[in-house]
């Protein structure tokens, strides 16, 4: 019989030595993290703190909160800005610095400056007209300052009475218009009385004898051209009936009268009219003004009554007081002989009736002349008169260094050739007009601009600025800011996104631009210019409150310098003003780079949609900074 006994069970044995194996990895490869981690603190440099996950991975919440709280959503949103980084020691001067002008250039005007306008004709005020440095060595390469002692300007409506002396250092006017009640001199400020050389009772007066003629409440009359402006009482009193006029005057003997107005808070421009059109697009004005404005409206062909009206809305007013208007009363005061006066206002008759104006009214020291809605009669009554013949292949919007002709622009044809249609379109009456679709874009006109596109454009500008007021508390405070510039306005949206404050905008259409929209823009109500931001802008140093530069130094590379255009702005900009750049980051960052060496406060923020969105806002504040006081030696 077999022996039977009890034979190792081989899991058993396996089980054993795999346990004994295990310990002795364990073993091994504790022993070499220890003589790793002892190797580590031997390397370290003493003063090193020890690490942990903590310092590692800082959070702002606990780890074991954090884990806790399972259902808290992800957070998507930028914890880290560009303002939070710094440059590198290495490119702390990288930036260049602009040094800052002589006191001399305080008011100095580039392309209205006295000594280089000698250099042209005096015939048709040729010399008066823009003439802009040439070439880099005539350009001004350093930053205009603001006189000594100046001074934060009067918040309106204050500002339409009263401005500081130190700002606009002036009393010229005080003496030339004393009788006229143009500006007074008290103490350390000026104040304007609101008169005019033909209204010495002053401009509320006037306006309201001008509205007892046409209807000015209506809404019909939003805006409004005066030629030869002096300190703009006209346009400042119109303010209040909800109209809005463009004032020009030429820098000359009358030192100073458009910085005045803008001194004032009052919409205005450096411009004369000579030989070249105003900057304005056709069709832009519903009433046209000149209170003995020295224009020699019926010299060289009436070429600037013809001007007028390529400006002139159809249906459009154009209002004449002074000379020759009631030459029966006043010949002997304006020193002239019945027989000259009497022939002028008879010229002047004449070349209105040929531009198929009608006389509606003249009553004392005021006469008033309508634009006809269409030329369905004025193209038969060419028989008649046979000059001006209608301008023939001439865009009537382009107004860049254009030369006047003395031919008259066609109205766009209307249907059937019914007298009654307004040619081009009828506008909307004042408020509705700013939100309506302008005609220009309603006739399909403007290439690739279409109704919906004025209504994403309109809608998608409040929110830009409502964005805005969220980072520049300035501009969300009602009355810090007076005049606007918005140097790429497009359709005018900025602008009209404004208007519920008390504040006005001057909006640019660049010359550059793809499509010129300036059109869109007077038929929305609002008001503008053209201008290449390549040459220096026809107005005073300290101009503007708040400059909005929307994608300009995108539409301007590679055609004039980055330093160029914001030494330009830098020059129009008042002390402790600011300016919202919106571009590409990329550009900021060379923008800021350089405006940080201009003597600014900036700082680049997010999109209104977001870190993701590459456009970018960058937000600047000029510093505080004055001429030296004229006994400093420095």
């Amino acid at each position: 019989m077999a022996k039977t006994g009890s034979c190792p069970n081989p899991l058993t044995y396996v089980a054993a030595k795999t346990n004994k194996s295990t310990l002795f990895y364990l073993t091994a490869t504790s022993f070499l993290c220890t003589l790793s981690y002892l190797a580590a603190l031997w390397r370290r440099p003493a003063d090193l703190p020890p690490a942990s996950p903590a310092t590692i991975f800082p959070c702002s919440t606990p780890i074991s909160a954090a884990a806790d709280d399972g259902a808290r959503p992800l957070d998507f949103s930028a914890h880290h800005h560009s303002g939070d980084l710094r440059a590198p020691a290495h490119a702390a001067g990288r930036g260049r610095r602009f040094p800052r002008c002589g006191a001399n250039f305080s008011e100095y005007t580039p392309c209205e400056d006295v000594a280089r306008s000698l250099r042209f004709g005096r015939e048709m005020l040729v010399y008066r007209e823009r003439h802009c440095p040439e070439g880099g060595g005539e350009r001004l390469r350093c930053r205009v300052p603001a006189p000594y002692g100046y001074r934060r300007p009067f918040r309106w409506p204050e500002s339409r009475g009263t401005a500081w002396f130190a700002n606009v250092p002036h009393k010229e006017l005080t003496v030339e218009k004393k009788n006229q009640n143009w500006v007074k001199f008290e103490g350390d400020r000026f104040v304007f009385p609101g008169g005019g050389t033909m209204f010495p009772n002053g401009a509320d007066k006037y306006i309201e004898d001008i509205g007892k003629m046409i209807d000015l409440r209506d809404g019909s009359i939003r805006t409004a051209l005066d030629t030869g402006c002096g300190v703009a009482s006209w346009g400042a009193y119109l303010l209040s009936r909800n109209i809005l006029a463009m004032s020009f005057a030429p820098r000359d003997t009358h030192e100073a009268q458009v910085q005045f107005a803008l001194e004032r808070g009052v919409p205005a421009l450096i411009g004369v009219l000579a030989s070249n059109r105003l900057p304005y697009p056709s069709r832009a004005f519903d009433m046209a003004h000149c209170s003995r404005c020295l224009i020699p409206w019926s010299q060289y062909n009436g070429l600037y009554l013809i001007e007028i009206d390529r400006v002139l809305r159809p249906g459009g007013y154009w209002i004449l007081s002074g000379p020759p208007i009631n030459w029966e009363r006043h010949w002997k005061g304006w020193e002239r002989t019945t027989e000259d006066l009497k022939a002028e206002q008879t010229l002047i008759e004449t070349l209105a009736r040929s531009l198929c104006w009608k006389k509606l009214k003249q009553k004392e020291d005021i006469a008033i002349w309508q634009k006809p809605t269409n030329h369905v009669h004025c193209k038969i009554n060419r028989k008649v008169f046979k000059f001006p013949h209608f301008c023939r292949s001439q865009d009537p919007d382009i107004a860049w260094y254009t030369k006047m002709e003395a031919c008259l622009t066609p109205l766009p044809d209307v249907p059937d050739n019914h007298i009654k249609v307004v040619a081009g379109g009828e506008l909307a009456r004042w408020p509705k007009r700013l939100i309506s679709v302008p005609p220009r874009i309603g006739s399909g006109s403007l290439e690739g601009i279409t109704e919906e596109t004025f209504i994403e454009d309109t809608a998608a500008w409040k929110t830009r600025v409502s964005h805005y007021k969220s980072l520049d508390n300035q501009l969300a405070e009602p009355g810090r800011y007076r005049n606007l510039l918005d140097m790429n306005s497009y359709l005018g949206g900025f602008a009209a996104a404004l208007v519920n404050d008390p504040l006005w905008v001057m909006n640019v259409v660049p010359v550059e631009a793809r499509v010129n929209t300036l059109g869109v823009v007077y038929e929305r109500g609002l008001i503008g210019t053209y201008q290449s931001w390549c040459e220096a802008m026809s107005t005073y140093p300290r101009t503007y409150d708040l400059i909005h530069a929307d994608l300009v130094f995108t539409l301007y590379k590679d055609r004039c310098r980055v330093e160029d255009i914001l030494l330009e702005m830098d020059r129009i900009l008042r002390p402790e003003g600011s300016i919202i750049f919106r571009d590409d980051v990329d550009v900021l960052v060379k923008i800021k780079n350089a405006i940080d060496g201009m003597q600014y406060d900036s700082r680049i923020m997010d999109h209104e949609n977001g870190p993701l969105e590459r456009e970018k806002i960058l937000l600047a504040v000029k510093q505080y900074w004055t001429s030296p006081a004229p006994d400093s030696d420095q």
